[in-house]
């Protein structure tokens, strides 16, 4: 690690837990996308999410499962949903998850459709697309986390969404990262070290009500 201030971490801190408690929770991601059906409340989604993390042993959740559908895809994590969404045949969902294995934390969310909605397909598409064009930036510049959510802002423009500029990723660690005190990626005026910080990426249409999320480690 580096000896910024805002990249502290604890006594057994291991960046092989921290890709194990990536690994487990994208597998998580995927179980609960898969048992995802039309017809679903959002509350009986998040319910069913809890579960799965239950059956797949967590240690613990460290921030609630969050599970956003249709329009509630545009609300941030801090806000509650406008309504308890019901998933339709033709819709757009995502799942975003912090959950701890072996003491260290995982952050993984990305968006899926039901359905065959073009303009859906392609926002969820483009979130991810957008996170990968920011990470390999990342990696190639060296840049500050500032600079990589302002590069996150020009790229979401080039494919045609808007970036949701209050979502700015933050730091992960061994469990609990919060006593590091670290504040948001996208306000860190230093280079990102690897595996410490979560980059996020939440992207709305420009006309229709619904947009798309998706994060990850950096490494």
């Amino acid at each position: 690690m580096n000896g910024h201030t805002s990249e502290r971490v604890g006594e057994r801190f291991s960046m092989a837990s921290m890709q194990h408690a990536r690994d487990m929770t994208w597998q998580a991601v995927e179980k609960i996308a898969a048992a995802m059906q039309p017809g679903m409340l959002e509350s009986e989604a998040n319910a069913r999410g809890k579960a799965i993390l239950q059956e797949m042993d967590m240690d613990r959740i460290w921030h609630p499962v969050l599970i956003r559908f249709g329009e509630n895809t545009l609300r941030t994590f801090k806000e509650r949903s406008g309504h308890d969404a019901v998933l339709g045949s033709d819709d757009i969902f995502f799942v975003d998850l912090g959950v701890v294995w072996d003491g260290h934390e995982g952050d993984a969310g990305a968006t899926f459709v039901t359905g065959g909605d073009d303009e859906m397909q392609g926002c969820a598409q483009a979130a991810k697309a957008v996170f990968d064009e920011v990470a390999a930036h990342w990696r190639e510049t060296g840049c500050s986390g500032i600079a990589l959510y302002d590069y996150a802002a020009q790229r979401a423009v080039a494919h045609g969404w808007r970036l949701n500029v209050d979502i700015k990723g933050h730091r992960v660690s061994d469990f609990p990262h919060a006593i590091y005190k670290a504040g948001n990626l996208g306000e860190f005026d230093a280079q990102p070290a690897a595996g410490l910080w979560i980059l996020e990426i939440q992207i709305a249409h420009p006309t229709r009500a619904f947009g798309a999320f998706y994060e990850d480690l950096l490494v």
